[in-house]
């Protein structure tokens, strides 16, 4: 790998150890299933016949640190050994895919909150999905949760009902049964009815502390009160659960406050759009499409005008970093010409494209430690 990015105080991504990629291979050999290229699982996880996975949106393994005291049942579980990595970007739908595929962001392709798509000058936003873009091309290798389910495992997602056939949830989890799940006890009493059947996965997402933290900010009262939610839900869930069961509590990626002076308006310089044909990514991680021979002179500009707020990069200097694991070929065009990863906590804000992200408190995107280490905790 190049230093590029190690030089920058970035964490890089754990593939083939302990990243997203990584959960459900550990979860089928926990469970005592062999899945053929799952054979030597990154996570020891422990032998059970039923395992449930409870992903906490925004939960990174610093944040849980800092503020244990708010959260006293995961952070009993939390040590130098139980933490991993998200993928970059380090943002929900990159991450939710590596989770549910078992595949590294290059080979899946869900490769940023918005991306391009080829062949044309728009973007696809991945959380939100577009009707015309069919997820089964987007992402159309079997994901774990239907390799598990072939091996025979009762395999059950316990999410809010907005997310059943969603775009995402068809790319990124397709596979098993599906529990409709709003509310807290929804919840807890589905994942408690699931995780009943032997042998099974039961996997469960939670996105209000990801919420609050966008909106408040991780040093708000409200990002604290949430967290004490989120901890008491775990907690509760681990006393339902059957004592076979084995629960895993992660989360997708962390967060950082974009601090008052160090929000950049990218569309206040025009400068950042010359030879540019688009802008994607989100405010921490930019894919910058630039027009037919500009690759060299944007990414210089960029350099230039960022200075130490962002690592800037071309895909190929990206690659060669390792940020996305191995790259297939269809893959390629949806990443940006070039990358600005932001630094510390630097946002790059884009007005005119993404109004909304101008009233964004907590951002992640980038591979500082606070937004790529998440918590691997088993109870």
């Amino acid at each position: 790998m190049t230093t590029l990015a190690t030089d920058s105080g970035f964490l890089e991504p754990a593939y083939g150890g302990r990243s997203l990629a990584d959960v459900l291979p550990s979860v089928a050999a926990g469970l005592g299933v062999r899945i053929e290229r799952w054979d030597e699982p990154g996570i020891l996880l422990p032998p059970s016949p039923s395992y449930v996975v409870f992903l906490v949106d925004g939960l990174g393994a610093d944040l849980l640190a800092t503020h244990a005291h708010a959260a006293p049942y995961l952070s009993s579980l939390l040590t130098p050994e139980s933490t991993g990595t998200a993928g970059v970007p380090s943002t929900t739908a990159t991450s939710l895919t590596s989770l549910g595929t078992g595949l590294t962001p290059g080979h899946h392709g869900v490769v940023g909150f918005t991306s391009r798509v080829p062949g044309s000058d728009r973007l696809l936003n991945a959380l939100f999905w577009d009707k015309d873009i069919d997820p089964l091309q987007w992402q159309p290798h079997t994901t774990g949760f239907q390799r598990l389910s072939a091996a025979g495992v009762h395999v059950t997602t316990v999410n809010k009902r907005e997310f059943r056939g969603s775009g995402l949830t068809i790319a990124a989890q397709r596979g098993g049964e599906w529990i409709d799940a709003d509310r807290v006890g929804e919840r807890v009493a589905g994942a408690v009815e699931a995780a009943a059947a032997s042998p099974s996965l039961t996997y469960m997402y939670d996105g209000d502390l990801d919420w609050t933290g966008h909106r408040y900010g991780v040093a708000s009262a409200q990002w604290l009160q949430q967290l004490a939610i989120i901890d008491a839900e775990a907690e509760q869930l681990r006393d339902a659960l059957p004592s076979h069961a084995r629960l895993v509590v992660l989360a997708d990626h962390g967060m950082v406050d974009a601090a008052p002076g160090r929000r950049l308006d990218l569309d206040d310089d025009p400068a950042y759009r010359d030879g540019v044909v688009l802008i994607g990514g989100e405010a921490r991680f930019r894919h910058v499409y630039c027009a037919a021979g500009a690759v060299a002179d944007v990414c210089a500009r960029w350099r230039d005008l960022l200075g130490d707020a962002a690592l800037v990069l071309t895909r190929d200097e990206a690659i060669a970093c390792g940020w996305f694991g191995d790259v297939i070929a269809p893959v390629l065009p949806r990443l940006g010409d070039v990358m600005a990863a932001a630094r510390d906590d630097w946002g790059l804000f884009a007005s005119a494209d993404f109004p909304y992200e101008v009233r964004l408190i907590g951002l992640h995107g980038s591979l500082t430690p606070a937004e790529m280490r998440i918590p691997l905790l088993v109870g």
